[in-house]
């Protein structure tokens, strides 16, 4: 076996570690659920070679993730489901279909321009993939029958709650404006400190995930997207500790044997400095 620029020869690849007598071990055992979390990965993976800017680095996070379509294709090829060529095929018939702007003939490319062609395709498409459900025998409503359930449980948690709020929206489920979602963060911050009281374990884990909620939402209605506000925080934090640990290095101390006090001060600089 030979590297390629081919896509089929990762195909054959996958199917080889797949192999039942032949393969790897670990890849034989897989199934959905296992690698899921590897393919959540490798797409963070990806987000974060672009956000440094490692184009060497995003070259090979993209071949990951790509191996994670391939390892799925070829799990749903071994049970009769689909192959790889269908998982294209599927992509490029959305993207010509939803685009008729852009690959539809004159008339279609003048109707693609019109206000609400997109949510019109999309509604059709959704009304296919019911009728191909019900041919299979399997529940037309296969993200759940409520208004709610299309949006991925798997999303990160701030980027889901994001999600939830925004549909919740557009039937009208909102504040009208920033002010009383600050009200509302008090509100649960009160009854947090309440729980606190209490010790109780499961109200205190409920009464911050309301907490976060409400942040949330006030972080829409500023048009902030909470899961980019928390990336810049995070790092703006790590750079902060990282002037800490280097201070702390260069006076020959280590960050065990160094104190509060002491950490806090080279925190205040790194502040004024970043």
């Amino acid at each position: 076996m030979t590297p390629s620029k081919d896509i089929s020869r990762l195909i054959e690849i996958m199917a080889a570690l797949r192999a039942p007598k032949t393969g790897c071990p670990w890849d034989i055992e897989q199934d959905f659920s296992t690698i899921a979390p590897y393919t959540i990965e490798e797409a963070y993976e990806v987000a974060d070679a672009i956000a440094r800017g490692d184009l060497d680095d995003l070259r090979d996070e993209l071949g990951d993730l790509l191996l994670q379509v391939v390892y799925h294709a070829q799990m749903a090829q071994e049970t009769g489901d689909f192959a790889f060529g269908d998982v294209v095929e599927a992509i490029t018939t959305k993207m010509i279909r939803r685009h008729p702007h852009v690959f539809g003939d004159e008339e279609a490319r003048s109707a693609g321009m019109a206000k609400g062609m997109w949510e019109k395709i999309k509604a059709k498409e959704k009304a296919e993939k019911r009728s191909a459900r019900l041919a299979r025998g399997l529940d037309p409503e296969d993200n759940g029958k409520g208004f709610l359930d299309s949006v991925p449980v798997a999303l990160p948690a701030l980027t889901r709650a994001l999600k939830l709020q925004e549909k919740a929206a557009r039937v009208g489920f909102d504040w009208s404006e920033a002010a009383p979602i600050l009200d509302k963060i008090e509100e649960e911050i009160g009854e947090l400190r309440e729980a606190l009281a209490k010790g109780e374990t499961a109200e205190i884990k409920d009464e911050f995930g309301d907490m976060l909620f409400a942040v949330v939402n006030l972080g829409r209605h500023l048009k902030l997207d909470s899961e980019a506000a928390l990336s810049g925080t995070n790092e703006k934090f790590r750079s902060r500790f990282h002037y800490v640990e280097r201070a702390i290095d260069a006076s020959g101390s280590t960050l065990d044997k160094a104190t509060l006090d002491e950490m806090e001060a080279l925190w205040q600089q790194a502040k004024g400095k970043t």
